[in-house]
């Protein structure tokens, strides 16, 4: 078994040269408990990694929410159960509930509910202790069920959504059962009951096996969620809620990475439960790249790969999928196959898996020269459909926020995939190919500062229309394309403005309050069907992600750290615990403080931009490993002062720390089972390489505006140490940008009663 990664805390107090060296972590699932009251009442859910998950409320039974309960293959299954002991219902209500990430426990005055699934395999457990009586029972929500019937001891119906396959609940330990007015019944020894799932024989089969191997079953479970959080991605600071909305976050995301139709990421909880290429791209940083799960985003890209568009006379030659669900295959996206390249070029970056460039580069290919000759215009720009791009909500086939024909944030994608297989043609020898995709992205490039930047207004132009025209509505996808831009001081004016005009407390706005068009609220069906606003002011949590970038890439990482603490309180203390939602509304409801949640409860794109923008930009953690080169360029807001992690990279880890105190900041990183030339990017400091070894140590110690740096080798022995002095370019850009994000703040909602929005009464919202 792979030993935990942290280091010795006599290690860490080497490291960061300081008198009180960060404990060992303690954090593991069992300690990650949620304490849940009934006033809340939170959302919760579990996968089983294959392609059922089960939803819920804490302390609410049978809610009238259609996605309620065990759902697999995107089919309902059962909304609910009571249980009893004796003739006694537990009332969840008067539960005591805590959720931890791998079950849910409610307590009850006459017995203790332990609530799970089974990776890999279609079962609910419900086990029953503490039991104070002679029998227990389970009562099945009929709902979604039909032909009931109780046979061989079992409790059989017909899922109305799945008529081909059953439904069976038995007790959980073997033992004589009763069904006894509508409930079956056992015996307090049975310690409880099970749900399971497919045919009959598969049903008996999976119950059979789960009483004699159950206990390792969810130990197998327990473990591998234990191994994201204690070996993958360990974590400790001096903010014990970032430590846990940290593991969380990694935990209900790594929920989403199923099984369904090959390896995928689910887009979403509830009614997402299946992939969407963009989503999934947008998603793998943070879903399976930051947490190291290299061998599945390896599996990811290539089972997606397969459902690429190949039909040489199909209009959409080269595309990957937008959708893939259990109903079929659409191709109705210009941003997922963009996104699909950058995300091959990633997974090798971080990994060193070059073999792989050799059996995705055909795919790779054909995206590329497919656009080229299907989808470019004379300027080199990739054209779409108007509901093409991310923003892509149609009603009666109408687009919601039409974006064609040449979306900003569309341009930044096309670019960085020609870039990205201009490097995979390189690695196959494919140079004259190469020089190709390099020259038009270049050309691109260039055009792209000259018709799309507007200096006057701080504005990266949303699209161009078909005819030419600049559509000038301020959106947050400027923020996706600063690398076709070099003026630094336009996009460091843009970052503030649309910070202060998009980025609320509660996340980013998807167009500004100032703008007409603008609805303050996702779901106002008095006046509008919410999907009018879905992209026309309605929050996105996952361009938070990118907002934050922005933002820290500009020296400013206590701006962007007030959204990542309020996200993370959203994690922890509202709604589905541990999750980001999809949505909220822009502005909150009359007499409310903040905002409300809308959307999925739990978005694939949303726990991970967040996560993403953690490992990446504030710990500052870039893998390169087919240079065998990793910039660490950590930017830490001061709320942090003191961190131990570790991180995958390759074919080892990185193992990082950083101490802060008045006098002093110190970093130290090692390498385990991997060497590398760390290319460090301190704040204040030149950049600066040091090739390391694995076991060997770099400490760096900032102090009186000069930098010592220590390598060690594995042995104790000082194979280099030097001190440079901060450079007076960078101090003078900091100070400068220091001094321009002086007093930035979050949008402020301001009430507006001239929107269009507000012009009409929705007439048919409750028929909707």
């Amino acid at each position: 078994m792979k030993k935990t990664l942290f280091i010795a805390a006599s290690t860490v107090a080497l490291l960061t040269g300081c008198n009180q060296p960060l404990s060992e972590p303690t954090m593991t699932v069992d300690k990650m408990g949620i304490t849940v009251t009934s006033e809340q009442n939170r959302e919760y859910s579990y996968s089983d990694k294959r392609s059922g998950y089960y939803y819920g409320r804490t302390h609410q039974d049978h809610f009238a929410e259609w996605y309620a309960g065990w759902n697999v293959k995107q089919r309902r299954i059962v909304s609910d159960y009571d249980l009893y002991v004796d003739t006694t219902l537990l009332a969840r209500t008067d539960a005591q509930v805590t959720v931890y990430p791998h079950y849910l426990s409610r307590q009850f005055d006459s017995a203790t509910e332990k609530f799970a699934l089974i990776d890999n395999r279609a079962i609910v457990t419900i086990a029953l202790n503490n039991i104070k009586g002679k029998n227990i029972a389970i009562e099945i929500d009929t709902t979604l069920l039909s032909n009931p019937r109780y046979e061989e001891g079992m409790l059989w119906f017909t899922p109305r959504e799945s008529p081909d396959s059953l439904l069976a609940v038995a007790s959980y330990n073997d033992a004589t059962t009763q069904y006894i007015d509508g409930r079956l019944q056992a015996p307090a020894s049975a310690g409880g009951f099970v749900m399971a799932y497919g045919n009959k024989a598969t049903c008996i089969e999976t119950i059979a096996s789960f009483r004699n191997e159950g206990k390792q079953w969810l130990e197998a479970r327990k473990e591998r969620m234990n191994s994201l959080v204690t070996k993958s991605n360990p974590m400790k600071s001096n903010l014990d809620s970032l430590d846990l909305a940290i593991a969380w976050l990694l935990l209900t995301t790594d929920e989403l990475v199923t099984n369904q139709q090959g390896r995928g990421i689910y887009a979403g909880l509830p009614w997402f439960n299946e992939y969407w290429g963009r989503d999934m791209f947008i998603s793998m940083p943070g879903a399976t790249l930051v947490n190291g799960e290299f061998e599945i985003t390896r599996q990811i890209l290539s089972d997606f790969s397969r459902l690429q568009d190949v039909d040489p006379k199909s209009p959409t030659l080269g595309r990957i999928p937008n959708r893939a669900n259990i109903e079929g295959i659409l191709y109705n996206t210009t941003d997922g196959t963009p996104r699909f390249v950058m995300q091959v070029a990633d997974y090798v970056r971080y990994s060193g898996d070059t073999a792989f460039i050799r059996e995705i580069y055909p795919a790779v290919s054909r995206s590329i020269t497919a656009s080229i000759a299907l989808f470019t215009d004379e300027n080199g720009y990739l054209c779409h459909a108007d509901a093409d791009t991310w923003m892509d909500v149609k009603r009666n086939g109408i687009p919601g926020s039409p974006r064609g024909n040449r979306a900003n944030d569309i341009q930044a994608l096309w670019y960085h995939q020609l870039i990205d297989g201009a490097y995979m043609a390189r690695f196959m020898g494919d140079n004259l190919v190469a020089l190709e995709w390099e020259t038009r992205a270049k050309s691109l490039r260039n055009n792209f500062a000259k018709d799309y930047c507007d200096t006057t207004n701080n504005l990266i132009i949303d699209h161009l229309n078909a005819d030419g025209s600049r559509d000038m509505q301020v959106r947050p996808n400027q923020l996706y394309t600063y690398e076709l831009i070099d003026n630094y001081d336009f996009c460091r004016a843009v970052t503030r403005r649309v910070w202060e005009e998009l980025v609320y407390p509660w996340g980013v706005g998807s167009l500004s309050q100032m703008d007409d068009d603008f609805h303050p609220q996702h779901e106002n069906w008095h006046y509008y069907h919410k999907d009018d606003a879905y992209h026309n002011g309605t929050v996105w949590l996952w361009n938070n992600g990118h907002a934050m970038q922005r933002m820290i890439e500009m020296g400013q990482p206590d701006i962007a750290w007030q959204l990542f603490k309020n996200m993370n309180r959203q994690a922890l203390a509202e709604g589905a615990i541990g999750s980001l939602s999809e949505n909220a509304d822009a502005h909150p409801r009359e007499g409310e403080a903040w905002a409300k949640r809308s959307g999925t409860f739990l978005q694939a794109w949303s726990n991970a931009e967040q996560l993403r923008v953690w490992y990446q930009h504030f710990l500052g953690i870039r893998p390169d490993m087919v240079n065998g080169v990793v910039t660490v360029n950590p930017q830490l807001p001061t709320d942090i002062t003191s961190l131990t992690y570790s991180q995958r990279i390759g074919k080892g880890d990185i193992i990082g720390t950083f101490e802060r105190t008045d006098e002093l900041t110190a970093y130290g990183y090692i390498l385990r089972n991997e060497a590398a030339t760390l290319r460090f990017d301190i704040p204040l400091y030149d950049t600066f390489e040091v090739a390391v070894q694995p076991g060997e140590i770099v400490l760096l110690k900032d102090k009186n505006g000069k930098l010592t740096i220590k390598h060690t080798a594995q042995d104790g022995t000082v194979v280099n140490e030097t001190t440079i002095d901060r450079s007076e370019g960078l101090v003078k850009q900091a100070t400068e940008n220091d001094a321009f994000f002086e007093g930035t703040q979050f949008c402020t909602p301001i009430h507006r009663d001239d929107l269009k929005a507000f012009d009409t009464y929705y007439e048919d919202a409750l028929a909707y």
